[in-house]
């Protein structure tokens, strides 16, 4: 039971922290910061009202989960939605301690002045929801007890709420990732779009098919910077945050999830042990790994590497990417993989920033590329790697349909210009195209933007930048035609 004067304390603390229940306006510093170019799928899914389900938002600390919920709540009262239907509680503020969801919301609706016995056309709001016990059977019982409102809840440890959702959603509930910045939005954050250029389908006019850019050196800059610190939005747009990228993402992005979450969640014991792990493959992140290595390099024992990669893709530091043969089959047994960081900014945490000149920039890169693929859903991406006699042959990524055994696409990631003229040299991906019976292939470069008919291969060389900026652009459409009304 809360005394009197605790609840009053609440109640102050409810409306100041919903101000549109006095002027419709959210709070200035949130309306002027840039939204995340996934805010119309994810708004699509707030006013969805059939089927009845609450919907979480998840993803890695710091991509902007709170501020996205923020911009949502301006839209609806845009759409002229009642602001007195809004209803915002961020769990970990302290004087929420052991409240309950159905408790907070009563106490909201108190301070509404609504005594009704319906709860009809709320829009209810839940951040930072982990920090509830057994938030999921709470949420769960509000969905199946409200059904004529929308309930909406956020959180940082991602891994932890993937996890339970799963476990007793029930068909209650719709996840929603938030991954960190693609280059595409740091690109939109910076107001540097006009340094793009869309291609238009001739067939399609309104269909863009690509991307060419007025100035290379600059975007291939701002790349680099993409690279070292763009996953974040705070990063992009603060001075100050990106003078201290490093200690920024280690502490408030790295060390949170490997020092509390992970070890919360899954009990893990040894924690440097873990952390030991981590930083191996952030230092070679894009490189090829097998269990045997990583327990060799690492000190880590196989069966806990195993267990380790396992919780380190549900927290979404990492991906681990899987090879196929030259003729787009997998291996029987997957004894060598590929692991890349979920955003390439996370090795900022742990070492300094790449320049142009960094031995690391090639798998760095290669990194940043697979960032902007595995924000899709069900991507399915892999590499292809083969021997042929004593040679070994590579493609860095390709699409493939493993159960139909059909390959899409192929792409090898360079970032230099030499191989527009030495095509020679890309003897693999010859050999891969053709095996699959694939008429074309891309080429990344540094600077060069070319197609070029091969002995009947077609194919398009195109700098990594632009590259990138192009499958980011088509990623984030993706999810907007798949949550569209």
């Amino acid at each position: 039971m809360i005394d009197q004067m605790m609840k009053q304390q609440i109640l102050k603390r409810l409306r100041y922290d919903n101000p549109w229940w006095i002027d419709s306006k959210i709070p200035a510093d949130f309306s002027q910061m840039r939204n995340r170019l996934y805010l119309d799928s994810f708004y699509s899914l707030v006013r969805a009202q059939k089927p009845v389900r609450g919907l979480i938002l998840m993803g890695p600390r710091r991509v902007g989960k709170t501020v996205m919920l923020f911009h949502t709540i301006k839209r609806l009262i845009d759409n002229d939605v009642n602001p007195k239907k809004i209803i915002y509680l961020s769990i970990d503020t302290p004087i929420y301690n052991n409240l309950s969801l159905e408790e907070l919301l009563s106490l909201a609706r108190e301070s509404l002045n609504d005594d009704s016995d319906s709860l009809v056309g709320y829009y209810v709001f839940y951040d930072e929801i982990q920090y509830l016990k057994d938030w999921e059977v709470h949420l769960k019982s509000l969905i199946d007890s409200y059904r004529d409102s929308k309930f909406i809840a956020s959180g940082s440890a991602a891994a932890a709420l993937k996890m339970k959702s799963a476990e007793s959603g029930a068909g209650r509930f719709t996840d929603f990732l938030l991954p960190p910045l693609t280059f595409n939005e740091y690109v939109y954050f910076l107001n540097l779009d006009n340094l793009m250029v869309p291609k238009i389908n001739e067939k399609q006019e309104k269909e863009i098919c690509g991307f060419d850019t007025f100035d290379i050196d600059l975007l291939n800059k701002h790349f680099l910077n993409y690279i070292n610190y763009g996953g974040y939005p705070e990063l992009v747009v603060t001075d100050q945050a990106r003078g201290n990228s490093q200690q920024y993402i280690h502490r408030d992005i790295v060390d949170k999830v490997l020092l509390k979450d992970l070890p919360s969640l899954y009990g893990i014991q040894d924690i440097p042990e873990l952390y030991r792990l981590f930083s191996h493959i952030v230092y070679k992140s894009g490189s090829e790994f097998s269990y045997e290595s990583l327990s060799r390099d690492s000190g880590v024992k196989k069966d806990t590497v195993k267990k380790y990669l396992q919780y380190l893709q549900a927290a979404f530091l990492i991906k681990v990417v899987h090879r196929v043969d030259e003729n787009a089959r997998t291996y029987q047994r997957n004894a060598m993989f590929k692991i890349y960081l979920y955003n390439p900014s996370l090795r900022c945490a742990f070492f300094s920033p790449i320049n142009s000149d960094d031995e690391m920039l090639g798998n760095m890169v290669e990194t940043a590329i697979y960032a902007q693929w595995i924000q899709r859903d069900n991507s399915e991406i892999y590499y292809a790697r083969w021997k042929h006699g004593r040679k070994d042959h590579e493609v860095d990524m390709v699409g493939v349909d493993v159960a139909r055994q059909k390959p899409y696409w192929a792409v090898e990631i360079k970032y230099t210009d030499r191989y527009v003229k030495q095509t020679v040299e890309l003897e693999g991906l010859f050999t891969y195209v053709k095996n699959n019976g694939l008429a074309r292939a891309t080429v990344t470069t540094l600077s060069k933007s070319i197609e070029k008919d091969c002995d009947g291969v077609v194919l398009q060389f195109l700098p990594s930048s632009v590259y990138a900026y192009w499958i980011g652009y088509n990623t984030i459409k993706q999810r907007t035609e798949k949550f569209a009304d």
